[in-house]
Parts: structure tokens; sequence; C-alpha cells
């Protein structure tokens, strides 16, 4: 049995996506031995032999009308001539410039990248390279919470020398980042996740933050100072941490069966099933802004019964959406 007949299954699109890449790749070497070739491409000699076969059947436009390609492999290396016209590495799609620029950008923006003027050369490069490719780009944004260790070890610096803390936590219930003052309290793990505990000197309460939604961090030359009667939580569990205040909304949910998901997703103090699968759950929450985009995003596939204000905002929003349409 020979290599070709041996070889893995491919299909019509990689052989082409290799034949188009195998010509500018000959073309930047002059001359490239057999094996390395077949190496660098991740194929068998024979299945390489096959390709450059296929690639004498090519003809191109240019330079002269109906020009075949012209190459060799005698004596184990590949020369390729008259191929100018598919000389150049192809042309990036918009979906691939556009994500190779969205990581590039993000890298750009890390700490440990340092002056980054290099990197920022190479994004100006592909983005006059990819043309319009690049534009959708531009739409996205990429927000990188850090790792939880990062944040631990500046919560624990803060610790030790009693200093204030000024952080970036993202809300994922309200998708925004905010920005605050804290006085840290201590650090806690639950559950395989760390926490910082302390007094938000936004909300002027005791607050959790979770290390790995924490997008920035610094410790401030400010000492902290914890109001007196702050009280740290009692926690066992991850659900416990997150125990309602008695002055929090309380929010009851009818969810149909393609619904339900809420009732794992947030922590509901109660739940009652109903017929034909539908689910009652309630839950509290201090925030009343993320329910109605919640109730809106549900449709069909659940109902907010209480309370009724919030029931008419929600119908009130949905109305104001339907009307953008007419």
């Amino acid at each position: 049995m020979t290599g070709s007949s041996a070889a893995r299954v491919q299909t019509a699109t990689e052989r082409l996506q290799r034949l188009l890449a195998l010509v500018p790749y000959v073309l930047s070497r002059n001359v490239v031995g057999m094996r390395q070739v077949a190496e660098d491409f991740g194929v068998t000699e024979d299945e390489l032999v096959d390709d450059l076969n296929m690639l004498w059947c090519v003809e191109l436009r240019s330079p002269d009308p109906y020009c075949p390609i012209d190459l060799s492999y005698e004596g184990g290396e590949i020369v390729v001539t008259e191929a100018e016209a598919i000389g150049r590495p192809l042309r990036l799609g918009v979906d691939e410039a556009s994500a190779l620029l969205v990581a590039l950008r993000w890298l750009a923006e890390l700490p440990a990248i340092g002056d980054g003027t290099a990197l920022s050369r190479t994004i100006a490069k592909l983005e006059a390279a990819a043309g319009t490719a690049s534009a959708p780009s531009a739409q996205v944004a990429v927000v990188d919470v850090g790792p939880a260790e990062w944040a631990a070890a500046q919560v624990t610096d803060a610790l030790s020398r009693d200093k204030l803390l000024h952080i970036a936590y993202y809300v994922p219930g309200r998708d925004e980042a905010t920005e605050r003052d804290v006085d840290p309290m201590r650090l806690l793990e639950v559950e395989g996740r760390s926490y910082l505990e302390g007094w938000c000197r936004s909300a002027q309460a005791v607050r959790l933050f979770r290390l790995d939604r924490i997008m920035a961090i610094d410790v401030l030359d400010e000492d902290k100072h914890v109001p007196v009667g702050a009280q740290q939580r009692d926690v066992d569990s991850a659900r416990s941490l997150f125990e309602p205040s008695p002055d929090d909304a309380r929010i009851v949910f009818e969810l149909g069966p393609a619904g339900r998901w809420v009732a794992d997703y947030y922590p509901c103090e109660t739940t009652e099933e109903l017929a034909d699968g539908w689910l009652r759950v309630s839950l509290r929450t201090p925030d009343t802004v993320w329910v109605r985009r919640l109730a809106l995003r549900l449709g069909e596939d659940g109902r907010l019964s209480s309370p009724r204000e919030l029931a008419d905002q929600v119908m009130a929003d949905a109305a104001a959406a339907l009307d953008n349409y007419s």
C-alpha cells in the first residue's frame, strides 16, 4: 500500500488550501527539499507529489493568458517558476482579519508586553493589508478579567499594609464594568472560587467581589477605613455568600420549559412546579434593571408576575421595542 493510499481521508477544501499555500511557500525559498516541504505541510512525500502533479494542470491568466505553472521536483528538490500571479500570500477574509486583529489588540493591552511598539506596527500593517476586511474588528472589544492569582496578590498586599483598594469590576448581571474604592476586609475561598470581601464606598455597604471578575486593581496610598459595625459574612457555601437583604425587591417569575434554566443560573429563594412543565421561582435583588432585561430576553418562555409595577415596565419596554419595527 502506498503512502498516498494509506494517508488519512482529506477534504477537497483542505487540499485546495494546501495547493494555494504551496506555491508562495516554494517561491519565497527559490529551492526547497521535498522532505522539508512534506514535514512543514504535514503530508507524506507521496501526497506532495500528487499535489505537484495537480499544480501542473493549473493555468494562470497572468502574466500571459492561460500560462501554466512551471515546476520541477527532480533530485528531491522543488523549483517553481511562471507563477508570479499567485506568488503572494493569500488575502485575509473578513472573519480571519477580524479574529487576528482582535487578538492582537487584546495582546497589546497586557502589562507583560511592555513597550509594545513592534506589536503596534504589526497591527497597523495588518490593518493596511486587510483593507475593508479589517473594519468589523473595530466594533469588537475584549474584556480581560485577569487571573484570580494576580488579583489575590494585590488584595493580600493591601490587607498586610491596611491600604485602600481601587478596582474595576465586571458585573455580569448588568453586563457592565464599574469602578469603586473598597476597604478590604478579607479574602475568601468558597467552593473553588476566591472572593474579596470589603466595604464598598460607592454602595456604602459590605460587598463581595469575585476575583476572576476584577478587571483592574490598584493598591492606593490611602489607609483603609472599615466602618465600625461592618459585619463579615458567615459563609459555608457559594449560595450563602449572597444572602439577600430584607430591603431587596422580591421577584417572581413563571418559567416555561425552555426558560427553566433561570432557576439554575440565579440563586432562587423558592421554586414551585406548575402545570405543563412550568416553574414558579422567587428571588431577591437590590437592582431590578437586569430583571427587566431578563424578562425581555425570556419572551414567551417566561412571565414576570411580581412586582406588578416592574411587570408593567417590562410591558412598556416590549411595546416600545415593537414600535421601532413599525
